[in-house]
């Protein structure tokens, strides 16, 4: 089904030097196109000269646009997704990052915002993590992950004592500087980073990857999208870990601490043009080798 995009929200980063440019670019070729245009408060303030555009507090501009744009790089759609995932509403990237897997229309291929708005468009959906943390049988902590929940040291690097179960089925114990939970999103991400493989982003699966583990015969593991995780922080810990889910929220996990993480219900609606191919994106971004030229 074709959905029909009539009001256009838009979110950058604006302390990207390269934002500033392209968000005005962007905004009066929709303006020449009849669009209805909200800007987002923070991503207003790079348009001080303009009294001329609506902007919306970030909370509330799901709630009146059919479309985001976001202009930055990935970290910029990470946050727009976090912010429209309970309005469904679709997004949208113009990449002025560095790496920009989620991101995927340049500045100067504005034409294809227009096919997108005409229909002409591949919709894709991506599954996020619900990280929740208990402490003594309260919860002490709940926050929505596209990328990847990370239990990371607290400011100093420490080795920590914890155990990860598999729907309540024992998996292992580590003792390692902490453990990263991604979805196939993810995967190009943190997790990629400490050693994880690569997951299309349309697999069903999570991939858990051990980070610096004392046991060096500790390895990522790919489990079903449906599984929930379930990590102990023990007692016998002398510090406490942070859980952080997207770089975005940083949540404390005392000792004794039990963190759940599971699929959200609610998916990320993600719009790409046409042209769109996730294995061109993966051989651009990481610099794979190209197709060889020869002659049979």
């Amino acid at each position: 089904m074709t959905l029909s995009f009539k009001t256009i929200g838009i979110m950058g980063r604006v302390k990207n030097p390269g934002v500033i440019e392209a968000l005005k670019a962007l905004i009066d070729y929709l303006i020449s196109l009849n669009q209805t245009v909200l800007i987002e408060e923070e991503t207003a303030t790079a348009l001080l000269d303009d009294n001329s555009l609506e902007t919306v507090p970030k909370e509330e501009l799901s709630k009146r646009c059919h479309l985001v744009i976001v202009i930055g790089g990935d970290g910029s759609l990470l946050k727009a997704a976090h912010a429209v995932i309970k309005d469904q509403v679709p997004v949208l990237g113009v990449n002025r990052g560095r790496l920009g897997f989620l991101t995927d229309i340049h500045p100067t291929e504005l034409e294809k915002i227009k096919s997108i708005l005409e229909g002409d468009y591949i919709l894709e959906r991506r599954f996020l993590l619900t990280a929740t943390v208990e402490h003594h049988g309260e919860i002490i902590g709940q926050s929505d992950a596209l990328n990847e929940v990370a239990l990371i040291p607290d400011c100093v690097p420490h080795m920590y004592e914890f155990e990860i179960y598999i729907d309540r089925q024992f998996l292992c114990s580590q003792h390692s500087d902490g453990v990263i939970i991604a979805t196939p999103t993810g995967s190009t991400a943190y997790a990629l980073s400490g050693g994880g493989p690569i997951l299309h982003p349309q697999l069903d699966a999570i991939v858990i990857v051990p980070m610096f583990p004392h046991t060096l015969t500790m390895r990522p593991i790919v489990i079903e999208g449906t599984r929930q995780v379930s990590i102990v922080i023990t007692p016998n810990n002398t510090a406490t870990p942070r859980l952080t889910c997207d770089g975005q929220a940083f949540l404390n996990t005392p000792p004794g601490s039990h963190i759940t993480i599971s699929k959200k219900v609610e998916q990320l609606k993600l719009i790409h043009p046409l042209d769109y191919d996730y294995y061109e994106t993966l051989r651009s971004k990481l610099h794979w080798g190209h197709k060889l030229q020869y002659s049979e």
